[in-house]
């Protein structure tokens, strides 16, 4: 565990807060004392999210694969502010995850039920005349399903080894979050997380569109240095499965030689160095641990 020298973790806090700022939530970590959250401070989850380079390397790779799905593509392209305002988008979406891991179940189960109304009003047809609606089961299990195999396998792939037990843990660990989104059939191991992916595959088809919002995320201020930003996104595109990256048209946007091994020593540095003004250490210090638990 460490802090960086004064300058330098001062830029390290003001980023890590315009990150995960996002409009319309205003959730405090730290109170009220000893509430627990939806998922356990002894758990694997709250040292895997602790990870930025797991946060948003995942995050790259679950928007891939939920753009692949076409009904979830339509409903995210037509009804969000992704493509007018990425950044505040992101923001959202990596806040609520910080919610739904980190803060007071209260809380949490307050934001979650708020994101569900939203879903409820979000229903069309996609290009080719099929009707969905955001709300659907199946569009939320895969959704909830792909955002935790992005975080996971970022992490495993990029800060440290996950065991079959470990992946297995983390997604029993998320099952109480998915029930409250919606999400009832999502995968609560690694193995059913495999026969959601071989029931989905033949479901997903490229698209520009998801060109586009590779595109647009390059493009996007979302970190101080664009070149770890274009590296991270890379990376995204690394985790997806392979038969996901050759479905998709993806099998040379993939991380360049020597990238992997910079991208473990990032990963490996974030997950030691204390960031007191993120939620995870907020989280530690709501539950009367010290705020550089999750770091040790």
């Amino acid at each position: 565990m460490a802090h960086l020298p004064a300058p330098l973790q001062a830029r390290l806090e003001r980023t890590a807060r315009s990150y995960f700022e996002a409009p319309g939530f205003n959730v405090d970590f730290t109170a009220p004392p000893g509430a627990a959250s939806l998922i356990a401070a002894d758990s694997l989850t709250w040292r895997v999210m602790k990870n930025p380079v797991t946060l948003v390397v995942g995050g790259i790779a679950a928007v891939i694969l939920e753009l692949a799905e076409p009904r979830v593509r339509t409903g995210v392209w037509e009804h969000t502010s992704f493509r007018r305002d990425p950044v505040t988008r992101m923001r959202r979406t990596g806040y609520a995850a910080m919610v739904t891991v980190y803060a007071p179940a209260d809380a949490a189960r307050s934001m979650i039920a708020g994101v569900a109304r939203a879903h409820a009003r979000i229903a069309g047809e996609t290009p080719s005349g099929v009707a969905y609606r955001a709300s659907d089961e199946p569009l939320l299990n895969w959704v909830h399903a792909t955002a935790g195999f992005g975080f996971f396998e970022a992490y495993n792939r990029f800060v440290k080894p996950l065991s079959r037990s470990d992946m297995d843990q983390l997604f029993a660990e998320g099952a109480a979050g998915a029930v409250l989104y919606g999400a009832r059939g999502a995968p609560r191991s690694a193995n059913q997380m495999d026969a959601l992916f071989a029931e989905m595959a033949p479901q997903l088809e490229r698209s520009d569109i998801i060109f586009e919002f590779l595109d647009i995320v390059r493009k996007a201020p979302l970190l101080p240095s664009p070149q770890a930003q274009r590296l991270m996104i890379r990376a995204g595109v690394e985790i997806t499965p392979p038969w996901a990256r050759e479905l998709l048209g993806l099998e040379r946007h993939g991380l360049r030689p020597g990238e992997a091994t910079l991208l473990r020593m990032l990963g490996a540095a974030a997950d030691r160095l204390v960031i007191d003004s993120a939620a995870p250490a907020q989280a530690c210090l709501r539950m009367g641990l010290s705020a550089d638990h999750l770091y040790r």
